[in-house]
């Protein structure tokens, strides 16, 4: 299917990433805003892999697509294009639930590569083939990995495609410290040109949604020196 959603307000850069794309193999639909974007999202029938949201658009803004998205769909691959290069912009769009972010101006090279590496998450998780046990249960938590879900006593906890593979790392591992590197060749891949930062993101978000007390976690550890680590024990 390979279909993008672009949402961008400036219509020359929606041209530029729309053609690029396109030429790639791409289907695209695009919407000139977020507004736009919700409703072309909630009638559309064949559904999307991915959306690319400009950050800074009139009324709804990219940030508050990403949220409305999210609640919509934890599998879908969400891009964030900012045109501001401040570390918060980058680390908001991402504990909302985006997957990765570009820094306008960014070429078509770089466009496509971060495209290409969500796609291939994200086809991942769609074509990954039944495991041999279909359950991890560790304490509290269970991995259901056919059904890709995650429960804490019993009550399901919402993880985007990405924290599902970072989570799903630390369960087939428990107790066994995992670093930053491991992790985001793992789940974004060798090829991927981002920063590893995105990797602390991620965790932090996860502690906010499994943990009890998340500034003092105690199931994803931190093992200074080595990187994260499941503490089965807790």
């Amino acid at each position: 299917m390979k279909r993008i959603l672009i949402v961008e307000d400036e219509a020359a850069i929606r041209e530029f990433e729309a053609i690029n794309l396109r030429r790639a193999g791409y289907e695209i639909v695009e919407a000139g805003s977020a507004e736009e974007a919700l409703d072309i999202y909630d009638n559309d029938l064949q559904g999307f892999d991915i959306a690319l949201l400009d950050v800074m658009m009139p009324g709804m803004d990219g940030f508050s697509l990403c949220k409305e998205l999210r609640t919509r769909s934890q599998t879908i691959g969400i891009i964030m294009l900012t045109a501001k290069s401040q570390e918060m912009d980058k680390i908001s769009g991402l504990m909302i639930g985006a997957d990765d972010y570009i820094t306008k101006p960014f070429s078509p090279t770089e466009l496509l590569a971060r495209v290409d590496s969500l796609y291939r998450r994200v086809g991942i998780i769609n074509e990954k083939p039944k495991a041999s046990s279909d359950e991890i249960t560790l304490g509290s938590f269970t991995l259901n990995l056919r059904r890709r879900t995650l429960t804490k006593s019993g009550r399901n906890i919402e993880l985007t495609q990405v924290e599902f593979q970072i989570i799903e790392m630390f369960f087939t591992s428990p107790d066994s410290p995992i670093g930053r590197t491991d992790i985001l060749h793992t789940v974004w891949g060798t090829d991927y040109f981002g920063e590893e930062k995105i990797v602390d993101v991620n965790i932090r978000r996860l502690r906010m949604k499994i943990e009890d007390t998340p500034s003092d976690p105690k199931y994803l550890v931190t093992v200074w020196g080595m990187g994260y680590k499941w503490n089965s024990e807790a």
